[in-house]
């Protein structure tokens, strides 16, 4: 099956990059390329790809705000954000309003092939990059700042899904919490599957939110549970 790809960048180079490494892929076709983020919207509404990557800052309407009206148009479109990272301080805004996956541009081609990959799947990824960037806004924040949204309750979950939980909100990985939690890689999956449909979560991206939210992860990195 061939992943259908919009490209939203207002620089062209980058869509020619991506679109000439997607060139000799057989599973991914690039269908339509957008230099704004109306231009984004427009060309998703009109050709329902499978992913978009897309970049945060353009003229006019921005990635963000795209990415919020593709996502809450609900066709099944996921989006990718691909920024230059040291410019942007938006990672907690793009990922609240919907993107399953966060990278940045200094990635090899390669690597963003292969999160298109991950993302059509129905996974979500974040450069480890930029969790690092959103454990230090969180831990940043004063204590009495209010986030964006109310945060969603994490009742009803057990210890050891707590556990898991606050190792996602690390970025760890699924092998790297079975080896933390001595466990087997199909134990976690289960401990992610039951995380997501109790917290009412999309994906993976969804659980570092709820976990950021809610204290479980500080600016060193470790849980506080």
């Amino acid at each position: 099956m061939t992943i259908r790809v919009v490209l939203a960048d207002d620089q062209p180079l980058i869509r020619a990059g991506l679109v000439m490494v997607t060139a000799v892929r057989t599973d991914i076709e690039v269908v339509g390329e957008a230099g704004t983020g109306l231009e984004a919207v427009q060309l998703v509404r009109e050709l329902e790809p499978d992913v978009v990557v897309m970049d945060i800052r353009m003229p006019g309407m921005d990635g963000i705000e795209a990415t919020r009206i593709i996502t809450a148009d609900g066709g099944g479109t996921r989006v990718v954000v691909l920024t230059t990272f040291d410019d942007d301080d938006n990672v907690y805004d793009a990922l609240r309003a919907g993107a399953s996956g966060f990278l940045v541009k200094d990635m090899a081609l390669d690597d963003i092939i292969t999160a298109v990959r991950v993302v059509a799947a129905g996974e979500a990824l974040i450069a480890p990059k930029v969790t690092r960037r959103l454990i230090e806004e969180f831990a940043g924040r004063p204590r009495n700042s209010a986030p964006a949204a109310e945060p969603r309750p994490i009742e009803g979950i057990t210890d050891r899904e707590l556990e898991v939980l606050t190792l996602i909100g690390q970025g760890r990985s699924n092998a790297e919490i079975a080896e933390t939690m001595v466990i087997s890689g199909a134990t976690v999956k289960a401990y992610v599957t039951r995380l997501l449909s109790k917290l009412g979560a999309r994906d993976r991206v969804q659980l570092v939110i709820i976990a950021y939210e809610h204290g479980l992860v500080s600016a060193g990195g470790t849980g506080t549970v």
